[in-house]
């Protein structure tokens, strides 16, 4: 392993933003220091000014690999991920076949082995195969979901009485339930409603900010009855937001372990309904896009705390798997690459402070899926993995889609500006520099906690 040491930076440590350096020995965080002496590195790093930073642990991503490839597959996505600066994704379950069993983990997981160029962690599906969870969770995936309480991509969605079932289960194994929350019942009645009205933004209506709030309520009350552990994936909504503020005040008001947390989607922050007619049908994704009300409650729970994590939900499709009419477009965008560049951007707008932004980008994903104690992820310190990044905050430019990797080949977020890591390590390789230097398959697989330690 080639040891690094990076020079001439500035690091977030001791909550301090502040001159460092930073020395890098067989994988791990080896120093942390004003001033480095005495090293003799294989590669000496001058970052010129520019920050070091950890890089992202992207909690939510589909890879769409297998079944899927002509959208993304293990390599294309992982070198987004890694062009993005995000060193360590997890890959949700609808595929085709989708993660519900042991053969279909044990073959995404060959995929991913010999294609992927970052480190990943695979979680399994919760659909009919309640009987297989306790398995899965054996085989070493990170979490449970996302469990779709309404339709979505894949056709993975459950019955209320089977979430009830499924949630008890996952408290016993003490996993992660990851929720998408939106009710079914709520979503057909809107579309029954709306079944004549083909506009661009009909699908917010469908997918109503109650559709979404409903669905949170509900699932709290179960979460309340069984104790699950519970993660809701791209919440979108005020009203969802109200609801998990609350619950979390309610538990750290009675000293009780806060078994609730939440992700938001960059596409939820930085887009709005505004960017309908913009996008026309390459706006479509579950949860839909939200107005300006909603996104500015996004960003304030974000900066209060209530919003535990960023994840990208990434989920390409083709152009022309999108040049569709709304209705049967099919949902998702992608967003891996530009997930920590749209974030950094906001840090430079002050929307956020960086110290934040690292929490939500990098620890608390690590923490929320025990990545930090169980594969030391996440956390800039000494005996961590060295997962970081170099950006230089003053270089901001335009996203353009022929710039980035995924098989896309489009982003909702075309000509944002954004700010771009110049340099990505993952465990103390160099793996992009302007081009990606990792080869397929050097990525690591991130078991979960209920994998047996000799097995992987």
């Amino acid at each position: 392993m080639t040891d690094i040491l990076i020079k001439n930076t500035k690091v977030f440590y001791n909550n301090i933003l502040q001159p460092g350096e930073v020395l890098i020995n067989n994988g791990k965080i080896e120093r942390i220091a004003k001033d480095i002496t005495g090293a003799d590195p294989d590669l000496l790093i001058d970052a010129k000014g520019a920050l070091t930073i950890p890089a992202g642990i992207d909690a939510h991503v589909h890879f769409r690999e297998p079944g899927m490839t002509k959208k993304e597959d293990w390599h294309t996505g992982s070198c987004s991920a890694a062009a993005g600066g995000i060193t360590t994704v997890i890959e949700h379950p609808n595929t085709i076949p989708p993660t519900v069993d042991k053969s279909s983990f044990k073959e995404k997981l060959k995929l991913a082995k010999r294609k992927s160029v970052i480190d990943f962690g695979i979680n399994g599906g919760v659909t009919g195969n309640l009987e297989s969870l306790s398995l899965l969770w054996e085989l070493g995936v990170i979490s449970f979901g996302e469990i779709f309480m309404a339709e979505s991509t894949g056709g993975l969605n459950i019955s209320e009485e089977d979430f009830a079932e499924a949630m008890g289960i996952i408290k016993e194994l003490d996993a992660v339930a990851c929720i998408h929350a939106e009710d079914e019942n709520l979503r057909l009645e809107n579309e029954k409603l709306l079944m004549k009205d083909f506009s661009f933004s009909s699908h917010s209506r469908i997918r109503s900010n109650l559709c979404e709030g409903f669905a949170v309520e509900k699932a709290l009350d179960v979460i309340a009855e069984k104790g699950t552990r519970s993660h809701f994936c791209h919440i979108s909504t005020l009203e969802a937001i109200g609801q998990i503020r609350k619950e979390r005040y309610v538990a750290a008001s009675k000293n009780r372990q806060q078994n609730v947390t939440c992700e938001v989607a960059p596409h939820h922050l930085f887009l709005s309904t505004r960017d309908w007619d913009r996008l026309g049908t390459f706006g479509k994704m579950n949860p839909p896009l939200r107005d300006r009300r909603n996104v500015k409650a996004l960003m304030n729970a974000v900066n209060d705390g209530t919003v535990s994590a960023i994840a990208s939900d990434h989920a390409p499709h083709t152009e022309f798997d999108k040049d569709l009419d709304i209705r049967n477009a099919p949902s998702g965008v992608p967003g891996v690459e530009t997930l920590m560049p749209l974030m950094l951007m906001a840090v430079k707008k002050n929307i956020l402070p960086i110290g934040r932004m690292i929490e939500v980008t990098s620890r608390n994903p690590a923490h929320i899926f025990g990545l930090d104690t169980h594969h030391s992820k996440g956390v800039f310190a000494e005996g961590y993995d060295a997962d970081l990044i170099i950006v230089d905050t003053r270089n901001a430019i335009p996203i353009k889609s022929d710039r980035l990797h995924s098989k896309a080949g489009w982003s909702p977020f075309e000509g944002m500006d954004a700010i771009f890591p110049q340099i990505t390590i993952s465990r103390g390789e160099v793996v992009w520099d302007g081009e990606i230097l990792a080869e397929k398959g050097r990525g690591k697989f991130l078991e979960g906690y209920g994998c047996p330690e000799d097995e992987e």
